[in-house]
């Protein structure tokens, strides 16, 4: 069987661009390129790939120019759209990636992408044995018949419908060659053809089975009042059949075997995804078949001299007051548990490559700790915290490219190495990272690859901390970097490295306790529902609300009905079960996520977790933090407490401490809305919900009740988070009309707050970012945008950034100053852990009254601002704290 491949390039693009573009929110990389077309086109080319797996593949694209069409009718696709421009500068990284696979193209001035197709189907369909026509347009349905197929897509990119001269009458009731007659009477309001008033696609089904054609129907005696239309509208509906109907004559200057479907060039095919960004592509690619031959002719020297596994060489280099750049090599990305493969070095652009068995040598030890050198690196806290497995203690560093690009513009914190020196330099670093895998590589010492990629990599700092440091001047964000940021990935490492004890028999003891309600509640539910079914199955529970139960007006999705935590709190109102399944899901997820999972991270040396505390990954400057991810422990409610309750100190009779800002957030608005009814309350210590409810409710400090002060506070928060009406009805369970009532007394109690909030929208919508106190900026690419619902969303966006990153950043430079305080006194006690705006520290029992005043007088005291800073301090025996 010899197949051939047809694809409308254009249909298929289109398709890929929209598909996406409706929810608002495009595909971009790091540095703003649009790619939601791009990345859709692949999925269905591949997927055509895979399931056709063709002999011969071509793809035709329209011109975008005045066709023959155009001279007959000048109306002809009159009334379309312009193109988006974030779609238009997609095209030709779709017509790159169809160039690095090897699949002809073509684009012709008179014809259309349709007629391309048309006329390669037509000339060979009979030197193949099946041609496949892959597009999103009806118009090529014309060309079925019997080895030509047409693929039309459906709902998607990926979803196909297929016709073949078998099933075609079937689908549409008449036959292929039809296809054209049928334009006729209907018209094509997507290319702005007029049929036949008055015909619809019933009445032209009909009227093709009796007489056949166009020329027919229209020289018929048809009576009444559609005799009447086709009489009128004969001219139109010919004119409308020739403009349809596909050339087939085309001549080309290649044959078939000049678009014979060859395998992709791997190499530059993995070049083009990392520059878009498609990280999952790229982990699809199949390199085992690239020799070391191929790798090593893409391998470009860009270093003086490079020596592996040569430490005296490397002893030789005078090291006073220079500068190293260094890179650890791991066969992982979680740097608490993967093996180091080997260690890079750049000094006077010569390059040193050690594996494991070397970074144990006391002499290597003492050149990486010295004071007056300087270090330069990809990712600091990753290289600190590896080598300290190798006994070697990093105190500082000087430059680090993920945090200098963070820095920049945080929305590059996620991107990997190749593409952060993209986003600053052009260079030629070779691409030979996972070509075998790093273990596999690493296991061909004589071809050196990975090494030789490793330390090309690092040649590159020096220029590229140049550049980031010539932004970040310009941007007024030097310190950012060099006084918060690189500081702030020593003290992390540190945390890191001395983790948190877990009780792990406590923890079992919850797990037991988790299950029984767990067992409980699923008890109830079956007993309230009189049937048993899978309650963790989404799909089944919308069936027995929904459909068994016959609650409220349940949406469908893909899989079935909606059973989101939405949902069923707006079904918990008129029945039990919605109330009893949020609870099951809850003890469900905690003993899954807190259980388990907390279990499953306990190291066995040292009975501790080591969480790692993510500095580049969000957009607002806030740390995180991963495998485990202690910082979305519930803290307020029973279950979250006992879940901590399993944290506890390192040393015997130690205890947990726990400092936490008091409402940081509305005291940051304070300052920067220079509200000084806001500023007074504050610095009096007048409780400021409270007082917001007298102002919004008209009344003395003394009258406000607790309801009172819960819906102020529902109010301050909700202001902070740029809340609309809607969303704080929702919160408030009050009516829209009510809740904006009270966001409007809110304002006219403190107008400097409403003047703040509409000077921040209006500066993002002129300069495209946000800044903190500290000048921590975050871009809002869709401040302008058309779409009205994502641009308040991002609206809404900008009030918080600026609030919640400067907490961010207070906090985070608290860190540092407790840090240098604590390591000069040499306490025994240790900050372990950040959750927000919560320090926690795990403290020698002797310690304790000095520790809880140092870290009140710093927290307090690590900015000037117009409004007091307030470090509230408990500690207990565990982190529960009691």
């Amino acid at each position: 069987m010899k197949k051939l491949v047809l694809i409308d390039g254009n249909s298929l693009m289109f398709r890929a661009y929209y598909a996406t573009a409706y929810t608002g929110s495009l595909m971009q990389t790091s540095n703003g390129l649009y790619t939601n077309a791009l990345y859709g086109f692949i999925n269905m080319y591949n997927k055509i790939v895979d399931l056709q797996k063709p002999d011969y593949i071509f793809v035709a694209f329209d011109k975008g120019k005045k066709t023959r069409r155009h001279q007959i009718y000048s109306g002809y696709k009159g009334g379309r759209k312009p193109m988006p421009e974030e779609f238009a500068v997609q095209i030709p990284l779709i017509k790159d990636f169809l160039r690095i696979v090897g699949v002809k193209q073509l684009e012709l001035d008179e014809y259309e992408a349709d007629d391309i197709i048309g006329s390669l189907a037509e000339q060979n369909k009979t030197k193949v044995d099946e041609i496949t026509v892959l597009s999103g347009d009806k118009d090529l349905l014309q060309l079925v018949e019997g080895s030509i197929f047409v693929s039309l897509t459906k709902k998607g990119i990926t979803d196909l419908e297929t016709y073949t001269k078998d099933n075609f009458y079937e689908l549409m009731g008449f036959h292929p060659h039809q296809l054209v007659d049928y334009k006729a009477l209907i018209g094509d309001s997507s290319d702005n053809l007029p049929g036949i008033t008055g015909v619809g696609p019933k009445t032209a089904i009909k009227l093709l089975n009796e007489y056949g054609c166009i020329e027919n129907i229209v020289n018929a005696d048809i009576s009444g009042k559609l005799g009447e239309n086709i009489k009128k509208d004969k001219e139109t509906a010919l004119r409308t059949k020739e403009l349809a109907t596909l050339y087939r004559n085309i001549k080309f200057d290649f044959d078939l075997e000049d678009i014979k479907y060859q395998e992709a060039d791997v190499v530059n095919l993995r070049k083009f995804y990392e520059h878009v960004e498609f990280t999952s592509f790229i982990k699809k690619l199949d390199m085992s078949k690239v020799s070391v031959e191929e790798i090593k002719k893409e391998e470009k020297l860009v270093l003086d001299n490079i020596y592996f596994n040569d430490l005296d060489s490397f002893i030789k280099n005078d090291f006073d007051n220079q500068i190293l750049n260094i890179e650890v090599e791991l066969d992982g990305e979680n740097y608490h548990k993967s093996n180091i493969l080997g260690l890079g070095i750049v000094i006077n652009n010569n390059g040193y490559f050690f594996d494991k068995s070397y970074l144990y040598n006391d002499s290597l030890k003492s050149i990486l700790e010295k004071d007056n050198i300087k270090l330069y690196t990809i990712d600091s806290k990753k290289v600190a915290v590896a080598l300290s497995s190798m006994g070697i203690d990093i105190i500082k560093i000087d430059f680090d490219l993920s945090l200098g690009a963070y820095c920049v513009n945080p929305s590059y914190g996620t991107s990997k190495d190749k593409m952060l020196f993209d986003l600053f330099i052009e260079n030629d670093i070779p691409y030979f990272e996972e070509v075998y895998g790093k273990k596999t590589v690493y296991q061909i010492p004589e071809e050196n690859i990975y090494g030789t990629y490793c330390l090309n990599k690092l040649k590159y700092l020096i220029s590229v901390k140049e550049k980031i440091d010539d932004i970040l001047k310009q941007n007024d964000q030097l310190s950012l970097l060099y006084e918060l940021e690189l500081p702030l990935s020593i003290v992390l490492k540190d945390m890191e490295l001395e983790g948190f004890k877990i009780d792990k028999n406590r923890l079992e003891v919850i797990g037991e306790f988790l299950l029984t309600e767990i067992k409980t509640l699923e008890e109830k539910i079956y007993q309230e529902t009189g049937e048993v079914f899978n309650i963790a199955s989404p799909k089944q529970l919308g069936v027995v609300l929904f459909d068994h139960l016959g609650l409220g007006k349940g949406k469908k999705n893909k899989t079935g009905y909606s059973t989101s935590a939405e949902v069923l709190e707006k079904l918990a109102e008129e029945h039990i079960v919605p109330r009893l399944v949020l609870e099951y899901r809850k003890y469900s997820k905690l003993y899954s996520t807190y259980v388990v999972g907390l279990i499953n991270e306990i190291n066995p040396k040292d009975k501790k977790i080591h969480t790692t505390f993510k500095q580049s990954l969000t957009l607002t400057g806030r740390l995180s933090s991963t495998e485990p991810n202690i910082q979305n422990i519930p803290i307020r409610t029973e279950e979250g407490k006992m879940i901590r309750s399993a944290f506890i100190p390192t040393f015997e009779n130690g205890l947990i401490l726990s400092a936490d800002y008091s409402q940081i957030e509305l005291r940051i608005l304070a300052c920067l809305s220079k509200c000084q009814a806001m500023i007074d309350d504050i610095n009096n210590g007048i409780d400021f919900h409270t007082s917001t409810a007298a102002k919004i409710y008209g009344i003395s400090l003394d009258k406000v009740t607790k309801e009172e002060r819960r819906i102020a506070k529902a109010v301050n928060f909700g202001i902070v988070y740029g809340m609309s009406d809607w969303g704080l009805s929702e919160q408030l369970h009050i009516s829209p009309k009510d809740a904006a009532i009270f966001i409007q007394r809110y304002f006219e109690a403190y107008p400097e707050i409403k003047q703040y909030l509409d000077g921040v929208i209006e500066n993002t919508r002129k300069l495209g970012y946000t800044t903190t106190i500290f000048n921590r900026r975050r871009y809002m690419k869709d401040i302008n945008s058309s779409n009205n619902a994502l641009r308040k969303f991002t609206e809404r966006t900008a009030m918080n950034s600026p609030i919640q990153g400067s907490a961010a950043d207070i906090i985070k430079l608290a860190m540092i100053n407790l840090d240098k305080v604590m390591k000069e006194r040499q306490f025994k006690s240790k900050m372990i852990a950040q959750v927000h705006d919560e320090l926690i520290i795990d403290v020698f029992h002797e310690e304790l009254e000095e520790i809880k005043k140092i870290v009140k007088e710093t927290m307090e005291s690590v900015v000037n601002l117009s409004v007091k800073l307030d470090a509230d301090v408990e500690v207990g025996v565990t982190w529960d704290l009691k």
